[in-house]
């Protein structure tokens, strides 16, 4: 099994915007369909409300790494963590990264989701493979939301 996820996707906007729709909380929370507290600060942790449909009953949490405009935007969290009965805080977050290249049609938008090797075992495989289908999904998200919005 591989430990790390890995999409692109060429989106047809300028980087300013992508960086835009990634970093303000309010705008990521559009097209990743999370209603966060409030903004993204670099070592504070992000807090807020799943929205996507079936899985409202579940908290947003995650841990701001990085912020380095318009280049890089990272965060931990616990892959999968969609039982509201257990508790993921001893297990070892997965790192999410944003980075981002101009092209000459737009912005290469990279995303990788490292560190599954740390995931427990009971939970690895299925993990990788929800968290798989799901930035898949988000790639395209992301892709109509800039494409809408200025």
């Amino acid at each position: 099994m591989d430990n790390r996820i890995e999409k692109r996707i060429e989106l047809k906007a300028p980087v300013s915007r992508v960086w835009r729709a990634l970093t303000d909380y309010r705008e990521f929370g559009e097209w990743f369909r999370v209603k966060l507290d409030g903004p993204f600060v670099p070592g504070q942790v992000s807090r807020g409300r799943v929205t996507y449909p079936g899985y409202e009953h579940l908290k947003w949490e995650a841990v701001v790494q990085k912020i380095e405009p318009e280049r890089l935007f990272s965060f931990t969290w616990h892959p999968y963590a969609v039982d509201p009965k257990m508790d993921y805080s001893k297990e070892t977050p997965t790192l999410v990264e944003f980075r981002l290249e101009k092209t000459t049609s737009g912005t290469l938008l990279l995303l990788t989701e490292s560190g599954f090797e740390k995931v427990p075992s009971d939970r690895r495989i299925e993990a990788f493979r929800m968290n798989d289908g799901g930035w898949t999904e988000q790639m395209k998200n992301i892709e109509k939301h800039v494409a809408q919005t200025s």
